[in-house]
């Protein structure tokens, strides 16, 4: 081992994980002065990331490099959290700073330099899904992306740099409400340049991240055993991802309590959803568990689409088409959803089962052949054969044995 490898190796330690998760945490606390400074709330999202999800990535990045200091994607998991923390605390100092006392907080410009910090956040969460779920690549065709995406946030981040420190000499340091350099947000005169930088960045950081979950999807195709049921975790948060951020967004366009709440539990499904399944997979921690997961989420998705459809499909009937008053209406869509329920459900969960937990799909079928056969047996080493078959079927247990008690 050279004495580079052997360093990094020291580096890459539980030890490590917890300096570099002890300072996450500090800056998360230094979050609730910093808010009160700035008269904002906690979740206040200045382009940052909110306060809540940079707590809950950096546990789950520090999960994992504490329990797995070799795998690289705990890293970047702690450390995008890490910058996303930073620049929550960044966004916060600054309004402080530059909008209620216009200048007179101590090193401002030093806040200023950090509040971009949820750039490298983004990158580096990008990082983690192309690189999962070991550090390497899906293959070496894909090294190219990876090159592709390390030069578009490199130069991005430098443009950032560029910008900051060209509007802090310039002594034109001004914010909007969330902390964001306006010269970046509102890219103008001098900083003009800085607009189709962006535009190139963003184009190629979804060109690339939509790459990533594409290269993972065709390993997916290739792999087998526990790389395949990771992939399935890795894909599974990817598809809550794509719904529920659009969903959040739309949502948030919407007047009204509910409307409000639906927003926010879809955002942070959304949000949260690659960085758990992403800590699941790597820690292993019942990875067997996902199929059900999928046929369950899945079937419960599809049953609640058609009751709701059903519901409202019937207090239209009966409203629009026979008069009958909306409270009568209301109670008898309620019944007819709770009636359909159970039925609808089965039939929906078997569909589901059929096609994305084929194993469980099987094996139930395995066992309802084997109970049907069983009524008719009379050989009892037929029926004890037929047994360790169904089980090596069902369960797939590395060796099976069927003992029988001799009659007295």
């Amino acid at each position: 081992m050279t004495d580079a490898a052997a360093r990094r190796l020291r580096l890459a330690s539980p030890a490590t994980a917890l300096i570099v998760g002890g300072f996450l945490l500090a800056l998360a606390v230094l979050d609730v002065p910093l808010a009160r400074l700035a008269h904002q709330s906690l979740n206040a999202d200045g382009g940052s990331s909110p306060f809540w999800f940079s707590v809950a990535l950096g546990a789950v990045g520090f999960v994992v490099a504490w329990r797995r200091p070799r795998n690289p994607l705990g890293w970047i998991l702690l450390g995008g959290a890490t910058f996303g923390a930073l620049s929550q605390d960044a966004s916060f100092y600054v309004v402080a700073d530059y909008r209620l006392r216009h200048g007179g907080l101590p090193l401002g410009w030093v806040a200023v330099l950090a509040q971009p910090g949820w750039a490298a956040g983004i990158v580096m969460s990008g990082l983690a899904v192309l690189l999962f779920p070991d550090g390497r690549l899906p293959s070496p065709r894909w090294r190219w992306v990876l090159w592709l995406y390390l030069a578009a946030a490199t130069l991005y981040l430098v443009g950032v740099l560029v910008v900051s420190v060209g509007a802090i000499a310039g002594h034109d340091i001004r914010v909007d409400a969330s902390g964001n350099l306006l010269a970046l947000s509102d890219p103008t005169g001098s900083s003009a340049w800085w607009g189709a930088v962006e535009a190139v960045f963003l184009l190629v950081l979804a060109v690339c991240w939509a790459g990533s979950v594409a290269g993972q999807a065709a390993s997916y195709r290739r792999s087998s055993g526990e790389r395949r049921q990771q992939l399935k975790w890795l894909l599974a948060g990817s598809a809550i991802a794509g719904a529920g951020i659009p969903l959040a967004v739309w949502l948030s366009g919407k007047h009204g309590i509910l409307a409000g709440l639906a927003a926010s539990i879809a955002g942070a499904c959304g949000q949260l959803a690659i960085p758990v399944c992403i800590g699941v997979a790597i820690l292993k921690y019942r990875l067997f568990d996902i199929d059900r997961i999928i046929s369950r989420t899945l079937g419960y998705a599809i049953v609640t689409g058609l009751l709701v459809g059903a519901y409202a499909g019937i207090v239209l009937l009966t409203t629009h088409l026979f008069g009958v008053h909306t409270p009568v209406a209301v109670a008898a869509a309620t019944l007819a959803a709770a009636a359909l329920f159970n039925p609808v459900r089965r039939h929906v969960q078997q569909v589901v089962d059929r096609r994305f937990n084929r194993a469980r799909y099987d094996a139930d079928q395995a066992i309802a052949a084997f109970a049907a056969r069983l009524k008719d047996a009379v050989d009892l080493d037929s029926v004890r054969d037929d047994l360790a078959d169904v089980v090596q079927q069902a369960l797939e247990p590395a060796h099976v044995s069927v003992w029988i008690s001799p009659r007295r």
